[in-house]
């Protein structure tokens, strides 16, 4: 259920109670992440190597979910959110519960000292998203949006960047900072300069969080996003035994 908020002093340029945060993943791929969508009818997901969540045009539709069992084939374990509950045949292996805060007060501005990162620096963010565990991030996860890092003495030790991209909005992502590092304010700085590049093409950052992840949900709150809503993560299978794959 979403929460109402106040959007205070101009901060965000739309409108935080709007639905299409609701089925955020949907809308990107329906729109401006189209390009990254295999698509099938109502059902659409993002590559395995790019992000590891499938969508619904309406979770509430069987229709949808018979589009998303022929686009991923059966026997087939998927992540899907927001979802409450899976028809007949789908059965739940895993999940959790996730929180959706919204950019209401949140000062952007540049770090100098953040370099733009890109596919060469794959490996070196695998290995700080490896030792930081902030959430998935992929071989091409970097191509979906701009991520910076700061390096210290040549070597990656914070970064943040973009993800999903509903229409007038997009998610920062990969907040992450090496443990001997923290305590500097290293991911504030990464995510205000993020989130000037977001506000500089007229888009509105918001971001996600598990939701027993108290520490960085009080970091986001103190400053200047604002808790929207808690949603369900669920990992399903789909229906049917999975394809046999023959030798030719």
């Amino acid at each position: 259920m979403a929460h109402s908020i106040d959007v205070r002093g101009g901060e965000a340029l739309a409108d935080p109670s709007t639905p299409l945060l609701d089925n955020a993943i949907w809308a990107a791929l329906a729109g401006p992440h189209a390009r990254f969508a295999e698509r099938l009818g109502r059902a659409a997901r993002y590559p395995a190597d790019v992000y590891g969540f499938a969508a619904l045009a309406d979770p509430a539709d069987p229709a949808a979910w018979a589009d998303l069992r022929t686009l991923v084939g059966p026997g087939t374990v998927v992540r899907v959110k927001p979802v409450e509950e899976v028809p007949a045949g789908w059965e739940v292996v895993g999940g959790g519960v996730g929180v959706q805060l919204v950019d209401t007060a949140l000062r952007a501005e540049p770090a100098p000292e953040a370099v733009r990162l890109g596919p060469d620096d794959v490996p070196e963010i695998l290995d700080l998203v490896a030792r930081t565990k902030p959430g998935p991030f992929l071989k091409r996860t970097v191509e979906l949006g701009a991520y910076l890092g700061i390096r210290h003495q040549g070597r990656l030790i914070a970064m943040a960047g973009e993800r999903i991209r509903p229409p007038g909005w997009t998610e920062i992502s990969a907040v992450c900072t090496d443990p001997e590092h923290r305590g500097r304010g290293l991911a504030t700085r990464l995510v205000r300069a993020v989130a000037a590049g977001i506000r500089a093409r007229g888009d509105v950052p918001f971001l996600h969080a598990a939701a027993g992840n108290t520490p960085a949900i009080r970091l986001y709150e103190s400053i200047g996003f604002t808790l929207r809503r808690r949603s369900p993560i669920l990992l399903v299978r789909s229906p049917g035994t999975p394809r046999e794959v023959r030798a030719l």
